[in-house]
């Protein structure tokens, strides 16, 4: 998550609303953490979509402000808006493109993964996007990662799996996959510490 846009956020709503810059950035980050999660049970894009009716709504009570102002600032301020891309994260997946590899994006994420992939700038470069949500089950349940290799067309050992989770790690070993461990903040030994790193293994 960008940080820095939820200050451009509280910055736009107390200019467009009255309100306090402060008090709009407190009361946005205690709402996204009161709802993170709710997004959990979402099946379909008509699911998502209600449930950023409600979210808007929530945000506006929480704000003091009527439902149309809080789908005004959602509206502005949409959840792939947070989004910021890893460093070297596309020049990593063209290379891969150059080297006839297919790459895919597996996510515990809301079932419109494409918006966010668009807004990082990647969206070009990825051939298949698979949101757990709409999957129907998530990191780390093994079924996950099966149907993942299945929309790469390809069998489980012949995928490379990456993730900043040692548990889904783990669990895509337990199905097959070559799974490596990535750590952009440079702490955990063993694990890929720049993105560039994975040119590397394939």
């Amino acid at each position: 998550m960008d940080a820095s846009v939820y200050h451009q956020a509280a910055e736009w709503a107390a200019e467009q609303f009255g309100l306090e810059a402060h008090s709009v950035l407190g009361v946005m980050q205690r709402h996204w953490e009161t709802e993170f999660g709710g997004w959990w049970a979402l099946r379909s894009l008509g699911d998502e979509q209600v449930f950023w009716q409600d979210y808007a709504a929530r945000l506006a009570a929480g704000l003091g402000l009527r439902a149309e102002q809080g789908t005004a600032l959602v509206a502005q301020f949409p959840y792939h808006a947070f989004m910021k891309p890893a460093p070297q994260a596309r020049r990593v997946l063209l290379e891969l493109r150059r080297r006839g590899l297919k790459t895919g994006v597996l996510s515990n994420t809301l079932p419109d993964i494409w918006p966010t992939l668009q807004a990082i700038g990647v969206a070009d470069v990825v051939d298949v996007a698979l949101s757990s949500c709409l999957l129907g089950v998530h990191k780390p349940e093994a079924e996950v990662f099966l149907l993942a290799a299945q929309a790469l067309e390809a069998e489980p050992a012949a995928v490379l799996f990456l993730d900043d989770k040692l548990e889904n790690v783990s669990a895509a070993r337990a199905v097959g996959m070559r799974a490596e461990l990535v750590d952009l903040s440079g702490q955990a030994e063993g694990a890929i510490w720049e993105l560039e790193g994975v040119l590397a293994l394939v």
